[in-house]
């Protein structure tokens, strides 16, 4: 089969809960052996050329497969696998209650934010917006396998890890608004470009997190006192197409420290579907090309997502080096609210899969399901209510509040020198737009519609024009 098509099928089992080629053993490796010293090594020669497209994914049986097969231990209806490993079964059972709760907990409140922000984008209340919807099961619970001092480099659609953390949604919602509270980006970034300690802030351009991460993490090695931690660099698999991937995938590789790339393969780069944007196995198949571990594992079983996070991030710290963790999962909304994604797909198509593959589903009935229960009817809509009121205090909140002053757009960007030309923080070119805005400000700032647009920043026309 076609390596194109034999990725699809994966995707596409997946989607449609039909049943894949498990192995006990999910950290995948090539069927040969790998170079041991410099790339000019010869490990075995051939008496005629061999030609290869593709990985040979063995297990620790020695079972061997044509595709990378994706880790799962909950099948579509939230029962755990039979055939599941002895390994993975007492793992899975080792999961605490409170670490079970809080990961569901966080699924359920994200699509309850989700629903609210993309509607107030709609009504021309915010500017711009991302969902979530559909990956809820790969962002938590990959989030739950995670050290909270774990150093972070989300792409945009990650904000459950935040949630997870316990990162106010007040701030969230100030940082979407950019309103004063904004403790993240001060009112400086378009919304959810977030930002917290121990997560750095959201870029715009596509993939530069990569080799950014690839970079943290070997200051990491190198940094006495945090041996413990890793790296996390998320990322979708339309990110894989740029440059900085390969760059940041060698530049890990060949330095080491300790990384988890974990990319959410989702099916669409924005209107590109993944049959356009590469012909081999997925991305786990770029993994063994740079020397990296690399697991697939099911997007939408959470607890999957979990147990494989925890196994790459273990790797990662033990032995100070890179691992690959490639998630499939289905983008159910749209790729923002900028975006209409029935131009390019079906929405019966979308609607079936929500139905079909949900991660919220299959947590809920695994939790229900247990000798204790863990949740109930009454839960799950104590916990919708809970969240939609504090969502909407804090969306009331920031709606009214003030943005930040307007010379805070250029405040802080440089270090503050003692004289020269960096004496307020800013250079020269930030001083100069600075000084274009108050000429236009006294020009137009007594105009209907600039005088409306300034009363919204924190001290107005007047205190802009006498710093």
């Amino acid at each position: 089969m076609h390596p194109k098509l034999q990725s699809n099928r994966i995707l596409t089992a997946l989607i449609q809960r039909q049943p894949l080629p498990l192995g006990p053993h999910h950290i995948r490796h090539l069927s040969s052996t790998r170079p041991s010293s410099s790339s000019s090594s010869l490990t075995s020669t051939s008496t005629s050329p061999i030609f290869f497209d593709k990985v040979t994914p063995i297990d620790s049986h020695g079972n061997q497969y044509d595709t990378i097969p994706a880790f799962r231990v909950l099948d579509g209806e939230g029962n755990v696998l039979h055939h599941l490993d002895q390994e993975w079964t007492d793992k899975l059972n080792a999961i605490g209650e409170h670490k079970l709760k809080k990961i569901y907990e966080t699924m359920v409140m994200l699509p309850v934010m989700d629903t609210l922000l993309s509607s107030s984008q709609r009504q021309g209340r915010i500017s711009f917006y991302m969902t979530c919807y559909g990956e809820e099961g790969a962002v938590v619970g990959s989030a739950a396998a995670w050290e909270p001092t774990d150093e972070v480099f989300a792409q945009y659609r990650e904000v459950g890890v935040l949630m997870y953390r316990d990162y106010p949604l007040s701030n969230l919602i100030a940082q979407v608004f950019s309103s004063a509270s904004d403790t993240a980006t001060r009112g400086r970034q378009m919304p959810c470009h977030y930002g917290w300690d121990h997560f750095h802030t959201i870029s715009s351009p596509l993939a530069t997190q990569i080799p950014q991460a690839a970079g943290a993490a070997y200051a990491l090695k190198r940094t006495p006192g945090r041996e413990k931690s890793c790296v996390i660099c998320y990322m979708g698999e339309g990110a894989t197409s740029e440059g900085d991937f390969h760059a940041g995938m060698n530049m890990a590789s060949v330095l080491g420290g300790p990384c988890v790339f974990f990319v959410r393969n989702n099916g669409f780069a924005i209107s590109t579907p993944s049959s356009e944007q590469y012909r081999g196995d997925g991305i786990g198949a770029r993994g063994p090309g740079y020397g990296i571990d690399t697991v697939r594992v099911d997007g939408n079983d959470p607890l999957a997502v979990y147990l494989a996070c925890s196994e790459a991030r273990r790797r990662a710290v033990q032995d100070q080096k890179p691992v690959l963790v490639e998630a499939m999962t289905y983008r159910v909304g749209h790729h923002s609210t900028s975006d209409d994604s029935s131009a390019y797909r079906s929405a019966a198509t979308v609607e079936s899969i929500k139905k079909l593959d949900s991660p919220l589903f299959r947590l809920r009935r695994y939790l229900e399901s247990l000798p204790t229960p863990l949740w109930s009817s009454s839960l799950e809509e104590s916990t919708k209510s809970k969240t939609k009121k504090i969502i909407m205090t804090a969306f009331q909140t920031a709606e009214r509040e003030s943005k930040p002053p307007l010379d805070e757009m250029w405040k802080d960007v440089f270090a503050a020198t003692v004289g020269g030309e960096g004496r307020e923080g800013m250079e020269r070119p930030q001083r100069e737009q600075r000084d274009e805005l108050r000429r236009l400000v006294r020009k137009w700032g007594e105009t209907k519609s600039w005088k409306r647009e300034l009363e919204r920043f924190q001290g107005g026309k007047d205190k802009f024009l006498e710093g």
